[in-house]
């Protein structure tokens, strides 16, 4: 099991997009400091979870989402729940 995730941050409203097989753990990371891209935006609030079945998966979407780096794509899935990348 893995999970993709997407983090709002409560400083600037920015999105972080993540995947990871722990989510209580990575979400505690991000939110005590212990991520260096984060640390400096944080607190956090969990705006999106989908689970997977591998963190193969998870990971795949993660990087297409980074790499398109579009802050519509981001909150058409968070609006919708559903995953849309092309």
């Amino acid at each position: 099991m893995a999970f993709l995730y997407i983090l709002q941050s409560k400083v600037n409203k920015r999105y972080y997009v993540g995947s990871t097989v722990d989510l209580n753990r990575r979400l505690d990371e991000h939110n005590n400091g212990k991520t260096k891209y984060t640390r400096s935006t944080k607190p956090f609030n969990l705006v999106f979870q989908r689970e997977f079945d591998t963190i193969r998966e998870a990971r795949s979407i993660e990087y297409k989402l980074k790499r398109k780096k579009s802050r519509l794509i981001i909150e058409k899935i968070i609006e919708s729940g559903l995953i849309s990348i092309k």
